[in-house]
């Protein structure tokens, strides 16, 4: 079985271990996916590292202990659209807290979005964790790297309205 619905996944790392849902990564647990669904267009959610007091400043926390920033966004990305109306849908920290500054754990979040299409920028912290702490959700990771939080908006998913008339 488990080889069969990694073809049907093309044979996506997420696939590694258990699963429970076909297509959905493992990493992204109930309260995760029940967070990503009830997120309106234009909610953002924190993805922080574990230097961050996400206890101290989340309206809605969900712990994923254990996992670094890069590996929840991969997760993240494989089910929430992110928002095409604005120019960089995801935004980061920068080293020092100075967007023209930046570290091998930023080119790393910088290459992971360029290689789906999407736009980062790079934020000062008093630019950054507002945003964070305003999230509609914040993830603490186990993320080592300094500086290693992030913020995603959501976008829409595009189609007809359910019960329309096709054509």
């Amino acid at each position: 079985m488990f080889s069969r619905i990694a073809r049907i996944m093309g044979g996506t790392p997420f696939l590694k271990g258990k699963i429970m849902l076909i297509g959905i990564p493992p990493l992204l647990g109930p309260e995760f996916l029940f967070a990503l669904r009830a997120m309106g267009h234009g909610d953002e959610i924190a993805l922080v590292d574990g230097n961050y007091p996400a206890q101290a400043h989340a309206r809605r926390l969900i712990r994923a202990d254990g996992h670094g920033v890069i590996a929840v966004l991969e997760a993240v990305l494989a089910v929430l659209p992110l928002d095409e109306d604005v120019p960089a849908p995801v935004m980061r920290a920068s080293l020092n807290n100075d967007p023209a500054q930046r570290g091998p754990f930023h080119d790393r979040i910088d290459a992971l979005c360029a290689a789906r299409g999407i736009g980062v920028r790079p934020l000062a912290g008093a630019d950054l964790y507002p945003r964070i702490q305003a999230a509609h959700t914040i993830v603490a990771t186990s993320e080592m790297a300094l500086f290693g939080n992030l913020v995603l908006r959501k976008g829409v998913i595009r189609g007809e309205s359910p019960g329309a008339p096709p054509g």
